[in-house]
């Protein structure tokens, strides 16, 4: 191998490691659950109670 070949697959092995330490893993994505304004909505549309009614309430366990 040349000089310039081996320059040329590091700098390929350097970008493609980049990518991959930077590129988010499409596969959880839609299990984030988001802000929090999101949260809130889901629970409300979904019939459930707000985030800040659910964080103000008192846990029966106490």
């Amino acid at each position: 191998m040349t000089d310039e070949s081996i320059l040329r697959i590091a700098a390929i092995y350097a970008v493609l490691s980049i990518v991959e330490n930077n590129a988010r893993d499409s596969s959880k994505i839609g299990r984030n659950p988001g802000p929090v304004w999101t949260q809130d909505h889901i629970r409300m549309n979904t019939g459930k109670n707000s985030l800040m009614n659910r964080k103000s309430s008192r846990s029966p366990w106490r």
